[in-house]
Formats: C-alpha cells, structure tokens, sequence
C-alpha cells in the first residue's frame, strides 16, 4: 500500500484528486446508504451524512500527505496557520463578507426593490446560529477547495491554470444535485465562479494563509443567513428576477455580481502585489 501512494505522487494532478476522493467516499458510503434508506426527514440526513463526510476528510487528509508527499503539519502547509495575523484575517474576511452582504440588501431597500420585515424568529438566535453554521461551512470547504484541492493543482501546473480550475471545481462541486434542480439553479454557476475567483486570490494576497478566505467565505453565508432565515425582507418584484437574482438568490442576479465582481477586483489587486 506504501508503495501504491508513493507512486501517486508521481501521476498527473487530477489522478490524485480522483484517488483520494475515491478512498475517501468508499470510507463514507457504508455510513452514508443506511442513513438514507432509513431516514426520512431530509434535513436529519444531510446532517447525519455530512458530518462523517467531513470527519473522514480531516482524519484522511494527514494520512495521505503522511505517505504520498511525506509532509507533516500539512494544515499549516495548506495555511491554517495558528498565527496572530492569520486571526486577524480570519475575523476582518468575516466583518468585509457580513458588510458587503448587509450594504447590498441595504441597496436594494433604498431602491425600492425589497421590503423589510420584522423577523419571524429572535434575531439573535439567528445571529449567532448563523455565525456558528457559516464558520463551519466555510472552514470545511476553504481547507478543501483552497487548501488541498489548490495544492494539488500548484503541484502540476501554472497560476492561472489552477486559479480558473479551482474555481471552476469549486462552481460545479455546488451542483451535483439531480438535473432538475442544476437546471433551476444554473444561473448560480457564474456567481459561484467569481466566488471561486475570489477566495483564491484572497489566499494568495494572503501569502497562503486561509484566514481570509475562511472569514470571507464565512461572512457572506453568514449575512445571507441572518437575512434568509429571519426573515427580514422580501422582495418588492418591481425589477426582474435577473437583477435581484434569480430564485432569490443573489449570487444569480446582476447587483450580487456587481458586488462581488468589486470584491474580486478589491482581492486580485492584494494578490497582484504580492
């Protein structure tokens, strides 16, 4: 077995990937069928079956680069970092994501294209669940897409092939779900490519640290969140679904991309003068 990984080192970055995403869902699977067949309430499953998803990445992933690259500390090579500065990005992403989310919506208040509500839940609760899941969520796919997925690809090929590959991995990786629903979501796909764009050059403005892109990943959920789940607002339809963003969802409409193409923008230009 010792063997068969040291070769790997040696085949092409998307062999790797397909190696390791293989051993990992053959380790998931035996947890995950079960759960499905015996679980009906799908929200139940999606927690039972993601949680051990991302236990068996963080338990596979030191394994792999134990054997296949004979690196240790491979979190702090893929920028999780326990240095004070790596903190002060984690935290200032988060208030650059909440901000950019909370000044669009205040936007499109003022233009009259949504209407604001009093929540329908306690707020704070919300608040507070919200920064918890967004956390989560962007710490577990910042280490994924920006840290080990980014690294493989540098290992084989030049800046802007793995900027362009990343991102779009990162795109379609949010659309394996049945084709009805890719179909009704497709608009998503270019906002979640700058997305993608973004979190990369946030890492590489960051000499390779993750705490920006955590926090700027993590900020944007968690403002989306707070504003979602509460239920603070609901569109006016005085302008098309295009502009706002098709399914209500900002990442498919022409404001939340002006927004994040600025964010972008704002990020290449740190990466450039690195």
């Amino acid at each position: 077995m010792k063997k068969v990984l040291l070769r790997l080192r040696q085949r092409p970055a998307p062999i790797r990937l397909g190696a390791f995403i293989l051993t990992l869902v053959g380790i998931w699977l035996p947890i995950a069928v079960p759960i499905y067949l015996l679980v009906d309430d799908s929200n139940l499953v999606t927690i039972l079956t993601m949680v051990p998803l991302a236990i068996g990445f963080f338990v596979l992933l030191p394994i792999w680069n134990k054997y296949v690259y004979q690196q240790r500390q491979i979190f702090r090579h893929y920028g999780l970092e326990r240095t004070r500065l790596n903190k002060v990005e984690l935290v200032r992403g988060l208030a650059i994501g909440l901000i950019t989310i909370l000044i669009l919506f205040s936007l499109e208040g003022l233009l009259g294209w949504l209407v604001w509500q009093k929540p329908n839940i306690f707020l704070l609760r919300v608040v507070l669940e919200g920064l918890i899941t967004s956390l989560g969520v962007a710490f577990a796919e910042e280490l994924f897409f920006r840290g080990w997925i980014l690294d493989e690809l540098q290992r084989d090929y030049t800046p802007p092939v793995v900027l362009w590959t990343d991102a779009t991995i990162f795109a379609i990786a949010h659309f394996i779900k049945p084709l009805p629903e890719v179909i009704r979501t497709s608009p998503q796909f270019f906002g979640l490519l700058l997305l993608g764009l973004t979190l990369v050059w946030a890492k590489r403005g960051s000499r390779g640290r993750l705490g920006l892109p955590i926090g700027l990943h993590g900020g944007l959920v968690w403002g989306y969140y707070i504003i979602n789940v509460g239920g603070l607002m609901k569109y006016s339809r005085q302008v098309p679904d295009w502009v706002t963003g098709v399914n209500d969802n900002p990442l498919a409409g022409v404001i939340g991309l002006v927004f994040l193409g600025g964010l972008a923008l704002w990020m290449r230009g740190r990466a450039v003068k690195i």
